[in-house]
């Protein structure tokens, strides 16, 4: 059996290609949207693809599976098994809907799905067994977003990302209950899953990429608590990131049916006179920080190549809206094909940052040191903006500070003050640079702290917690 792991490190996504080396047929598990790494994969070793699966509706991104099916005659099969709201639209094209036990072959390996409801109600795993070794048990299984390295998928995204009150505590229930079946699993089974570090469906998801089912029923620390129900459920709750709010975008998408790309967008090479007459579109300013606040595009987004960059696209620009990307050249096609991953396709153009030298006037975005933002507070003429985690801004914060996730900032950009000077801060100044060159191309008058509230620690600033 063929096995391969094709990881995103900026979305921490993990998609797999699993082949019978006698039949040559292959097998592409959560493809993204971008399909042409699978099929190179599979003609670079000799594979036809025959079959799609997918573990669940994704929030983090979109799915590849209709693009890759459009491209070969693969199979797709899709979960059958979740509540009449949470059903594939799309599954009429010719999908092949799955429920717990079912199971189909790609040449002498079999896979067979488990129904794994918690993290959204239609969620399958998928075991995987070689026959063609003579196997009778799983090699392993794709875990997808039900138990990770190290964590467990979070309950609460159907709440929390899309908005069903009520569901969190509700979805918990079902993990626990979903989880149980791992004691039917034997200790040697391999761990694959959806996601690795740095991904916003868990909240302490392992760097390793993959492990055994032993090893985590050993060092999981939500499954020490597999015998204890209340306990569990508060544990998997307690704690979450606020998900991006571009979250319940790809929720509406992957259900309904990913729109099919065809090819990668090619964004031709534009000038500053070409920029200055595209009219309203998105500027997204991809240098470091020293660069973007001396002098920035007027209305441009701050969102540098980096873990964050594609969240923060998605979260912060409208449906459909036309993006412009500052940008090198030569990291281009890596940022279009990000961007492509999270649903933002109308890129019209980009504009080199040498470019920038030429142009007559450009904005600045000011900051603030520990002293001055002392000053002001005491005058009373500013808001204060934390844009950290929800858990941050309750262990410690700036006292008086509204409290906003950088992530859902767009959502709530309506109830801000437009009277007084906002002040944004997050733990050390990430986070707080991007929602602050939002909130300028928005019209707020705006100051970033620079050293943050690790600063603000340091410093011995007062500290608030909610009452």
């Amino acid at each position: 059996m063929f096995f391969r792991l094709l990881y995103d490190e900026l979305l921490a996504q993990a998609s797999y290609v699993v082949a019978c080396e006698q039949s040559r047929e292959a097998l592409v598990v959560d493809p993204t949207r971008d399909v042409e790494r699978y099929l190179e994969l599979a003609l670079r070793h000799g594979f036809r693809i025959s079959a799609i699966v997918e573990t669940h509706i994704h929030a983090d991104f979109l799915s590849g599976s209709r693009e890759l099916a459009s491209r070969t005659d693969a199979t797709v099969y899709l979960s059958g098994a979740g509540t009449p709201e949470w059903q594939y639209a799309w599954a009429s094209e010719g999908a092949v809907l799955l429920h717990d036990g079912d199971a189909f072959r790609v040449g002498e390996v079999l896979v067979t799905a488990l129904h794994t409801p918690g993290h959204t109600p239609e969620h399958l795993c998928f075991a995987v067994t070689d026959r063609g070794r003579g196997a009778t048990y799983p090699v392993g299984i794709f875990t997808g977003d039900f138990l990770f390295v190290g964590d467990v998928g979070r309950p609460d995204l159907l709440e929390s990302a899309v908005g069903e009150r009520g569901k969190a505590r509700e979805s918990a229930y079902q993990l626990f209950e979903a989880l149980q079946i791992l004691e039917t699993i034997p200790d040697f089974v391999q761990v694959w899953p959806g996601h690795g570090a740095g991904s916003a469906c868990g909240k302490a998801l392992g760097a390793i990429l993959q492990s055994t089912v032993g090893y985590e029923r050993r060092y999981n620390p939500a499954l020490q608590l597999l015998s204890e129900r209340e306990r569990f459920v508060s544990f998997v709750l307690e704690g979450q990131p606020d998900p991006p709010l571009y979250f319940a975008r790809m929720k509406r998408l992957n259900r309904q049916g990913v729109p099919l790309l065809g090819a990668l967008p090619q964004p031709p090479r534009l000038t500053l006179e070409e920029l200055q007459r595209a009219g309203d579109v998105w500027v997204i300013d991809t240098r470091p920080w020293e660069f973007f606040c001396r002098a920035h595009w007027e209305g441009a987004l701050f969102a540098p190549l980096g873990q964050a960059f594609p969240a923060v696209v998605a979260s912060y620009v409208p449906e459909g809206a036309p993006v412009v990307l500052l940008i090198d050249r030569h990291t281009l096609p890596d940022a279009v094909r990000e961007l492509v991953r999270v649903g933002v396709d109308s890129i019209v153009g980009y504009v080199e940052p040498a470019e920038l030298e030429r142009a007559g006037t450009l904005v600045q975005l000011p900051t603030l040191g520990t002293e001055e933002l002392k000053r002001l507070l005491q005058q009373g003429s500013i808001t204060l903006l934390d844009v950290r985690n929800y858990s941050e801004y309750s262990a410690g914060h700036i006292p008086g500070a509204l409290h906003v996730p950088y992530g859902r900032l767009p959502a709530f950009g309506s109830r801000l003050p437009r009277e007084a000077d906002l002040v944004v801060y997050c733990q050390t100044g990430e986070r707080s640079a991007y929602a602050a060159a939002l909130l300028q191309r928005e019209g707020f008058r705006v100051y970033l702290y620079r050293g943050g509230f690790s600063e603000w620690v340091r410093t011995g600033g007062e500290i608030g917690r909610p009452g």
